[in-house]
């Protein structure tokens, strides 16, 4: 393919040269067009026919979460929503956005360079993402029962990236509030993991927060790993606990998902059931076929419902998965694994 066009959307004309400059210095990324606000965005869409945009979320006129509700329904283009840190990122992502990163502080060169570098990198996976797989199934999905006892020998792991976030939430907000303690590595900026696990525990039935090393995992309880951590599990005698550090990237990244299906596999083995989902690259691929060599029950999200049918690819071509199914099917199946009926 030849390069990939960008729109960049930005009310502060800094904000916008400093973006356009940072990802035209990268020689597979042509900067198209630049607007200053959504009226302005949406011609330049129609003009130019962006494969990605860059949006600022707050913007005068109309916000970038209420422009992403009216454009995606015409123009379903992937957009990268670019937020001082703040909730509205996950509104984003809810309403179409397939990926996001915090707004650095402009007065550091150093912030400024990591931005454009992270920036860059995640302009190369949405051109490869899927947006209008990101809305969410909807509130009327039942939930499902889990008629047993609570199984603290028991543990669901559960690994996403591009297009996780909302993924995890359609998970979550179907399984009996009762299930196994849940662990999960989304790739995910720092401070926005802590935001995400509070979203989710305000959102779902479980007791949901960002892991820090020494918590148990209970039923009816999720750790979510720091956005700048890697997170293993360890089995003690009164159950499992995890053990969240820094360290260097693990399959390109902190916290990785191989990180902790490894110690799952070698922890608690067939008494886990690890899920893999949507997302760029090959995390979790490796650790999942270990965690399926150990005995455990192994799901990978189909291409279908994934934003970016990377990771779980990987997974299903090396063997790692021993069900493919989609994303709204994840819950059932991971019950039916489990021993629960509905």
């Amino acid at each position: 393919m030849g390069k990939i066009k960008v729109i960049v959307v930005d009310d502060s004309m800094l904000y916008r040269e400093v973006l356009a400059k940072g990802l035209s210095a990268d020689m597979d990324i042509e900067v198209v067009a630049k607007a200053v606000d959504p009226f302005d965005a949406r011609d330049k869409i129609i003009q130019f026919r962006p494969d990605v945009m860059t949006l600022d979320v707050q913007m005068p006129k109309m916000n970038g979460i209420e422009f992403l509700r009216r454009l995606m329904p015409q123009y379903p283009l992937p957009v990268i929503v670019i937020s001082s840190i703040s909730e509205a990122v996950f509104d984003a992502v809810t309403v179409g956005a397939v990926d996001f990163v915090a707004k650095p502080d402009i007065q550091s060169p150093k912030g400024v360079e990591n931005f454009i570098n992270e920036l860059i990198i995640k302009v190369k996976m949405a051109v490869y993402a899927k947006p209008a797989q990101l809305k969410s199934t909807g509130g009327s999905t039942p939930r499902l029962n889990n008629h047993g006892l609570p199984d603290s020998s028991k543990i669901i792991a559960i690994g996403a990236s591009t297009g996780g976030t909302e993924a995890i939430y359609n998970i979550l907000k179907q399984l009996p509030p009762n299930m196994p303690g849940i662990v999960i590595v989304q790739h995910i900026p720092p401070v926005f993991s802590r935001m995400y696990a509070e979203r989710l525990n305000g959102s779902t039935a479980f007791q949901v927060k960002e892991a820090r090393t020494g918590d148990t995992i209970s039923p009816g309880e999720v750790l979510i790993a720091p956005g700048n951590e890697h997170m293993k599990i360890k089995r003690y005698s009164d159950g499992f606990r995890v053990k969240c550090y820094e360290g260097e990237k693990v399959s390109g990244h902190c916290p990785s998902i191989d990180e902790l299906f490894s110690s799952v596999a070698q922890e608690a083995g067939a008494n886990s059931v690890g899920v893999i989902l949507t997302g760029m690259g090959f995390d979790g691929a490796k650790g999942l076929l270990a965690m399926r060599k150990q005995g455990a029950r192994t799901i990978g999200q189909d291409a279908e419902t994934s934003v970016v049918y990377g990771m779980p690819k990987v997974a299903y071509n090396i063997g790692a998965v021993e069900k493919q199914v989609a994303l709204q099917n994840v819950p059932q199946v991971i019950c039916s694994m489990l021993g629960y009926g509905k």
